[in-house]
C-alpha cells in the first residue's frame, strides 16, 4: 500500500495535506477526498428527487384530445370530455411537479427553502356504462393519441397475493412489457382495469371469510393505484424470496377504471327519491332512472353502497358515465370512425380483388340486431362475422365480378348479395365518358 501521506485524490487531484480527510479503496490503488464525497452526495441526491419530465411528449390541448377521439369513438360526447381534460391534467401535473422538485432542489443547496410549494396530486378516473359502450375502445385511443404504453387488465382475474390466480402486480408487468421493459416509459403510461364493478362486497357489512376475489383485491390495489415502488416479477406469476424483481413507481401512471356497475341506477335513484313522499312519489320512477347522469348525480356513498370500500372509491375521484347506444349512434360506429368496421371488410375484400358495399336498409338491420343483442358495440361484430362468413368463405370469381353489394335480404335471409360483373363496370365507364 501506498504512503497516505504521500497520495492525492484520484478525482480532483488534490494531495492529502490539503483535504481533510482521504479515503483509500478496498486494495489501496486509488483515493478520495472529503470534498469529491460531498460532490458525488449531492449528485446522488439530485438524481434521487428527480421526477422524470416528459419533454418527448407533446400534451395536447384538451380540445385537440377531444377532437383526435372523434375520429374513432362516435357519441360518450361528456365522457370524451372528461376523459380529455383528466389525461391533459395528469400529464401537466407530472411536468409541474418536476419542476418544483428541483428547484426545491437547487434552494436546497442554497439553504433556502419555500414552504408554500404546492404539490398537485394525481386523480384517477372511473367510467361507469352498460357493456360495448366503449369504455376500453376510448382509453386505448387515448394512449394512442397520446403515444404512451397502456395496458389493460380483468379485474375478475385478480386475487390477493398467496392465493390461486393473478397478483395485482402483474398488472404491471403488462404496462412493462408493452413498454418493452423501458422502465422510465412504463412510469408515464396509462393502466385500464376493466370490471372493476365485480370487485364489489356483495353487501355492506364486512364478511369474517376472505373475499380474495372482491374486498381483499381492492384493498391490494390502493397503493399500486395511488402512488408506491412496486416490485414486479419480471416474468409473471408469483413472487418468491429469491427471484429478482423489477421496480417500478406508479406515482405517474394513470389509473382508469370500468364497469358496468349494474344496479347502481337503482341506488342513486332511491336516494335521490327518498324525499318524494305522497300519491305521486312513484309516478315518474322509470323516466328519473333513465335520466340518471353518472358525471352529476353519483356520490361517494353510492359506491360504497354498491359494494366498493371507501378507501378505493377515494382514490378515484373523477366519474364519468357512458351512455346506452342507440340504432343511430350504432349505425354512424358501423360507417364514419377511421377504423369502422365496414372500412375493414372494404379493406379484406379489396385484398382479394373485389370492392364491396353495404346498403343502408343493411346497415340499418344491423344495428338493430346489435340492439337486441344488448351487448353494445360489441354486438355489431357478432352479427357481421357470422352474416359473412359464408361469402369469404366462397368467393365469387374475382375475373367475372368486381363488386359486391351486401342488402337486407343477405344480412336477415341469408339471399344471396348482388355481384356486378365487371363487364358491366367497364361499360358504365365508357357511358360515362
Amino acid at each position: 500500500m501506498k504512503d497516505i501521506e504521500m497520495c492525492s485524490c484520484t478525482f480532483c487531484g488534490k494531495p492529502q495535506k490539503a483535504a481533510r480527510k482521504l479515503i483509500a479503496s478496498p486494495n489501496g490503488d486509488a483515493f478520495i477526498c472529503d470534498d469529491c464525497i460531498r460532490i458525488c452526495s449531492d449528485i446522488i441526491k439530485e438524481e434521487s428527487m428527480k421526477v422524470k419530465v416528459f419533454k418527448d411528449l407533446v400534451i395536447p390541448s384538451p380540445k385537440d384530445i377531444k377532437k383526435a377521439l372523434d375520429g374513432y369513438v362516435i357519441g360518450q360526447e361528456q365522457a370524451k370530455k372528461v376523459l380529455s381534460v383528466a389525461v391533459f391534467n395528469h400529464y401537466k401535473r407530472i411536468n409541474y411537479n418536476y419542476h418544483n422538485k428541483i428547484n426545491a432542489s437547487k434552494k436546497s443547496k442554497e439553504n433556502t427553502q419555500d414552504k408554500n410549494i404546492l404539490e398537485l396530486e394525481k386523480s384517477n378516473v372511473l367510467m361507469i356504462g352498460p357493456t360495448g359502450s366503449g369504455k376500453t375502445l376510448l382509453v386505448k385511443t387515448l394512449a394512442k393519441i397520446l403515444d404512451v404504453p397502456f395496458a389493460c387488465a380483468d379485474a375478475t382475474t385478480l386475487t390477493e397475493a398467496g392465493y390461486v390466480g393473478e397478483d395485482v402486480e402483474n398488472v404491471l408487468l403488462k404496462l412493462i412489457q408493452n413498454a418493452d421493459y423501458d422502465i422510465e416509459k412504463a412510469e408515464r403510461g396509462i393502466i385500464y382495469i376493466d370490471e372493476i364493478d365485480k370487485l364489489a362486497r356483495k353487501s355492506e357489512n364486512r364478511s369474517l371469510t376472505r373475499d380474495v376475489g372482491g374486498e381483499g383485491v381492492q384493498q391490494a390495489l390502493l397503493k399500486i393505484i395511488e402512488s408506491t415502488i412496486a416490485s414486479v416479477p419480471p416474468q409473471g406469476g408469483r413472487k418468491h424470496p429469491h427471484q429478482e424483481m423489477l421496480q417500478i413507481d406508479t406515482t405517474n401512471i394513470l389509473f382508469i377504471c370500468g364497469g358496468a356497475f349494474v344496479g347502481l341506477d337503482d341506488i342513486i335513484h332511491k336516494r335521490m327519491s327518498a324525499s318524494s313522499i305522497g300519491f305521486n312519489a312513484n309516478i315518474k320512477n322509470s323516466e328519473e332512472k333513465a335520466k340518471i347522469d353518472y358525471s352529476k348525480d353519483v356520490q361517494p356513498d353510492d359506491l360504497i353502497k354498491f359494494g366498493l370500500i371507501p378507501e378505493f372509491v377515494g382514490r378515484l375521484p373523477i366519474i364519468t358515465g357512458l351512455d346506452n347506444l342507440d340504432d343511430k349512434v350504432l349505425q354512424r360506429i358501423l360507417v364514419e370512425p377511421k377504423n369502422s368496421l365496414i372500412k375493414q371488410y372494404k379493406q379484406l375484400f379489396r385484398l382479394d380483388g373485389f370492392d364491396i358495399d353495404f346498403d343502408d336498409e343493411a346497415i340499418a338491420y344491423i344495428s338493430q340486431k346489435a340492439i337486441d343483442l344488448k351487448t353494445g358495440a360489441r354486438g355489431i361484430r357478432t352479427i357481421m362475422e357470422t352474416k359473412m362468413l359464408e361469402l369469404m368463405f366462397d368467393l365469387p370469381d374475382p375475373k367475372v365480378y368486381g363488386k359486391i353489394i351486401i342488402t337486407r335480404d343477405f344480412i336477415e335471409k341469408g339471399s344471396a348479395p348482388i355481384l356486378i360483373k365487371r363487364e358491366t363496370e367497364e361499360n358504365q365507364e365508357k357511358k360515362a365518358v
